[in-house]
């Protein structure tokens, strides 16, 4: 990208949540994309909003340690909006994403947080096992563009696992193509174009974007330990090959179930942590798994099915508490909503009076929300993980613990 003298220089602050950095120019904050903290640059503007601005940093000329040439030369300003910071070192990266936990839960929560992120491996390239991948006008695949639907379009993706179906480099007559592949080997395409001989000789399954499969397989074999997981189509399986291993670890970890115990499991999708709990609460135990996602909800009756344990519930989470069809007491609850959160369920949660609440988030600011909103109600922290399960990217995974305030046990 040309500069030009008329584009202004700032110092850098600190990093904020959303993959950028706060600076201000002419007393107006600035939220600036391709920087580091304690850097001066030149920006372009990109966006004027009534109570901000939004740039890029198109020229670095006082760099902060941890800057690293971008591996990927699809990643800058201008550029496929997929990665935030390529040009950071991975171990810098987790700081980063340690200061916009921290901030989140001070600000929001009125919380002090000395985490770290932890690494998971691979904690830089060739880990996303699920990518969707945008089609233009002329049938070439790309990403897009940070905040557009402009397609750039790319020949390679650094942080694509390697072993996903190949959609770049050839022309596809839809307007997305999704390719898949499981911890076990499984792969497949979700997409409305016509598929030749040839790319289906490479997947073990086609589906339409409405679910509908195309040829061989819906779905694919996911395996966390000794447990395998049918996910169909596009739905939701966590995107990084060693999340789900990690997050059942943490997760029961913090749930400290026992024989006998009840357990909640909400926003369970096909059944990954209900299976774990399941085990430890034992033949005496119950877990109400609840899911209200249909493509979910089935396959999470094909993976719990030998376990007697375990009851299903096919409602939305706010509904099934709302309506007491999850009993009138729980034992541990466990919840991984969606990255809005779970603000609608907070107080029917409390309701139930748990021992003890772990909650899994992918917004670090949902997260937070939250949190202040239990506290209200009597839970406070007890624990909170957080995990680089999406590196190059401003995303990160926290586990956290909650335990009635006045039973610290």
């Amino acid at each position: 990208m040309t500069t030009d003298v008329t584009d202004p220089v700032v110092d850098i602050g600190p990093v904020a949540h959303g993959g950028h950095c706060v600076a201000r120019l002419d007393g107006q904050v600035v939220f600036v994309r391709h920087t580091l903290p304690g850097e001066r640059v030149r920006i372009r503007i990109t966006d004027r909003t009534s109570s901000f601005l939004r740039a890029d940093a198109i020229e670095v000329i006082d760099a902060a340690p941890g800057r690293v040439v971008p591996p990927c030369p699809f990643s800058g300003p201008g550029l496929c909006g997929g990665c935030d910071f390529q040009h950071v070192d991975p171990a810098v990266q987790r700081g980063l994403l340690g200061d916009v936990v921290r901030e989140q839960l001070r600000r929001l929560a009125g919380l002090a947080w000395d985490g770290e992120v932890e690494a998971v491996e691979p904690e830089a390239l060739g880990w996303r096992t699920r990518m969707q991948f945008a089609v233009d006008r002329d049938g070439t695949p790309g990403l897009r563009r940070h905040r557009s639907h402009e397609i750039v379009p790319v020949d390679e993706c650094l942080i694509a696992h390697p072993g996903l179906p190949r959609v770049l480099g050839r022309t596809w007559d839809a307007d997305t193509v999704e390719a898949i592949v499981s911890s076990t080997g499984d792969r497949l395409l979700v997409t409305d174009a016509s598929i030749s001989d040839e790319v289906e000789a490479e997947v073990d399954g086609v589906v339409a974007t409405d679910g509908t499969t195309r040829g061989g397989r819906g779905a694919v074999t996911e395996r966390v330990v000794a447990n395998d997981y049918r996910v169909s189509g596009s739905g939701f399986w966590q995107v990084h090959p060693a999340a789900a291993a990690t997050l059942v670890e943490a997760v029961l970890d913090g749930a400290d179930a026992r024989p006998g115990e009840t357990v909640l499991d909400l926003y369970a999708g096909v059944g990954l942590f209900t299976t774990f709990l399941a085990d430890v609460v034992g033949d005496d135990g119950t877990v109400l798994s609840v899911e209200s996602d249909r493509s979910a909800s089935r396959d999470a009756r094909r993976n719990l099915h030998d376990l007697p344990q375990v009851t299903l519930v096919g409602e939305t989470v706010e509904r099934a508490l709302r309506q007491g069809g999850l009993g009138e007491r729980a034992d541990v609850v466990v919840l991984d909503p969606p990255r809005t959160g779970a603000k609608k369920a907070v107080a029917g949660i409390v309701a139930l009076e748990p021992r003890r609440i772990v909650y899994v988030a992918c917004d670090p600011a949902a997260l937070a929300r939250d949190l202040a909103s239990f506290a209200a109600r009597g839970y406070v922290l007890d624990g909170l993980r957080a995990f680089a399960l999406f590196p190059m990217t401003q995303h990160v995974e926290c586990v956290a613990v909650l335990v009635r305030a006045a039973d610290p046990a």
